[in-house]
């Protein structure tokens, strides 16, 4: 029989780029900057001294976010 802990998958953090979430979500650096530095948009992880990344994970949800926010107020 097996053991639970040998069924745990590890799943490693994926991170996004600037430059991937200036494409992904059509806007400008600055814009997502901005937005980061008014705490619209998820803070930013300090990968390395020359590497600065998004975790997928919080900027998906933040997409998620958007994208149900938009819905609710079509249906009004």
């Amino acid at each position: 029989m097996a053991n639970a802990e040998q069924h745990e998958v590890n799943i490693s953090p994926q991170f996004y780029r600037l430059n991937h979430l200036k494409q992904r979500l059509a806007v400008s650096g600055s814009s997502i900057w901005a937005w980061t530095k008014s705490g619209k948009f998820p803070k930013p992880i300090k990968l390395s001294e020359n590497c600065t990344a998004w975790s997928a994970v919080e900027v998906d949800a933040w997409v998620q976010d958007r994208i149900a926010s938009s819905q609710k107020m079509e249906v009004k």
